[in-house]
């Protein structure tokens, strides 16, 4: 059996800590993700510019959030909603739903060019001769020896890729967070437009097309993704890939709408109707009195591509 070195992991018993260096880290590994999946350059470069803010602050992030509040945090540098709800995510669980989801939705040799100094060729040699797919099998391989034998890791990258591993997943097992929701939500327009988006762009063949994990061990990369600002609105859209849209045969059919606004988040689906005076039409679903009135106004499938 083979005895792995203890990486300097904090202890699963004690409430999770943030500081700003994993903070940063934790914006960095956002910023690559948004950038892989083709979010806005606005979005990417806002978690980077706040990565660089938080890594010259004098304060502990944890600090600030209880002394100052949120207030305290947006009053730094670069520092606005959103980030501050993702830094008090953070502080609060150690992790943040939004690179887990981003992360969630890559191929493995994907979420390994996201490490520092990884690029393609090195991702896809770690998965050939290792087989991991994702960081946490990654991390136990750089401890227990087998990274280094993988061609272009020498003992210089293999202790670096340690040590981010080490910021980068320490703190996993923490309390589930809920995020806030917003106070008011995208309206049916908004949403059907982001749909409308989705669907056109992607039968265009114009999306970035992702392998997920779930209900696909051939890895094919198929499911088209989405990034998209309306207003205030940042909105993520991808068909739906779970167990029922497969067994219905509605992966094609269902889209899963993500938003957020000032940190505050949620996500709806969109489908279309099959019964009732809507049939045909996509609804969203929970707001089917909404879309009702929004058709029965005599809204056009041009003023939802416009909206």
């Amino acid at each position: 059996m083979i005895r792995l070195a203890t990486p300097p992991r904090s202890s699963p018993r004690r409430l999770p800590t943030a500081d700003n260096d994993r903070v940063a880290e934790i914006f960095a590994e956002a910023a690559d993700l948004l950038e892989v999946q083709g979010a806005s350059p606005f979005r990417v470069r806002a978690y980077r510019e706040g990565a660089a803010s938080i890594r010259s602050w004098e304060r502990d992030v944890r600090e600030v959030l209880r002394d100052e509040g949120r207030p305290g945090l947006e009053a730094r540098e670069a520092i606005g909603p959103s980030l501050s709800s993702a830094i008090a995510e953070i502080v609060t669980t150690g992790r943040l739903r939004l690179v887990d989801r981003l992360r969630g939705l890559l191929s493995p040799e994907e979420i390994f060019t996201t490490l520092p100094g990884v690029g393609p060729e090195l991702a896809h040699a770690i998965h050939h001769h290792l087989g991991v797919e994702t960081l946490e099998e990654l991390e136990v391989a750089a401890w227990d020896g087998r990274l280094a034998q993988v061609p272009g890791f020498g003992p210089r990258r293999v202790e670096t890729t340690r040590a981010v591993l080490t910021q980068r997943l320490s703190g996993r097992r923490v309390p589930r967070w809920i995020p806030e929701r917003p106070q008011q939500e995208p309206s049916v327009l908004e949403i059907l437009s982001v749909d409308r988006e989705y669907r056109r762009r992607a039968a265009a063949g114009e999306l970035r097309l992702i392998a997920p994990r779930r209900f696909n061990p051939e890895r094919v990369a198929w499911l088209p993704v989405l990034h998209s600002e309306r207003g205030p609105w940042h909105f993520q859209a991808l068909y739906s890939n779970t167990g029922r849209a497969h067994r219905l045969g509605k992966t094609h059919d269902w889209v899963v709408v993500y938003y957020n606004r000032d940190g505050a988040e949620g996500q709806a689906t969109v489908v279309t109707e099959t019964r009732g005076g809507l049939a045909g039409e996509r609804v969203v679903r929970g707001r089917e009195k909404e879309c009702r009135a929004f058709y029965e106004a005599g809204r056009t499938s041009q003023e939802v591509h416009d909206g």
